[in-house]
């Protein structure tokens, strides 16, 4: 090993141990109580060791919602996508709920409004592109983003509610629920024809405008924004 890879090496470790020290303060006493100082002891580091891999404590809180999604995500496996994309769709809100209820301190911090996370923005894209799937099959019934927005408000609600219920009355029913009324409100029962959903129609053919070859740029822009204004409320 290298001098340098020697220094990586070092500075990957010292960077996993961090983590980990502020992970375990996270998960037993709140997002409040990861401070530097904490950290630090928690590690067994002095505190410039932190500044030194963390540019401040947003981007330690970053790195422990990241480092515990994945731990999450190793664990349960990632929802694979099959031919049923509506299937997915539920299938990934299961995932999402069961991440929420078994790691309330790291959804507390991800759901926290006005704070930006690289995690919340990688699940979101996710989600975005479960809705575009759907939405390509002819399934979805409202533009995507209306779609995105529903089924991420709810989902942030459905885990907020239960986890302020005792452990032992934390059941499902609360979340299939909403899921049940969120779908009912975005999804169809079949691929739409025009005559029967000109909405549903419009957010498919805008999911598939991209697989026109022979469109512009320009072309395929215009009539985005056409398609845009045909499913606005």
């Amino acid at each position: 090993m290298t001098t340098e890879e020697s220094t990586t090496a070092r500075r990957e470790s010292t960077r996993a141990r961090i983590i980990e020290a502020a992970d375990r303060i996270l998960r037993s006493k709140g997002p409040a109580a990861v401070t530097t100082r904490a950290v630090a002891q928690e590690a067994g580091l002095q505190p410039p060791a932190l500044y030194r891999l963390f540019d401040d404590k947003e981007a330690l809180l970053d790195a422990v919602a990241e480092h515990a999604f994945a731990e999450y995500v190793e664990g349960k496996k990632l929802v694979a996508a099959t031919d049923d994309p509506v299937a997915d769709l539920r299938a990934g809100w299961d995932a999402q709920i069961g991440f929420g209820l078994a790691n309330p301190s790291v959804f507390a911090l991800l759901s926290t409004p006005g704070r930006q996370s690289p995690t919340t923005e990688a699940g979101l894209d996710v989600l975005r592109g479960r809705v575009h799937r759907v939405a390509a099959a002819g399934r979805l019934r409202v533009p995507e983003q209306e779609a995105v927005d529903l089924i991420h408000a709810a989902g942030t609600g459905a885990v907020h509610t239960l986890l302020g219920k005792p452990e032992s009355q934390r059941t499902t029913a609360v979340a299939d629920a909403l899921y049940a009324a969120v779908a009912a409100t975005i999804l169809g029962d079949a691929p739409a024809l025009p005559a029967d959903d000109t909405t549903a129609a419009a957010v498919s053919f805008r999911a598939l405008i991209h697989r026109l070859p022979r469109l512009s740029e320009a072309e395929r822009s215009l009539m985005t924004e056409w398609l845009d204004r045909a499913t606005a409320e």
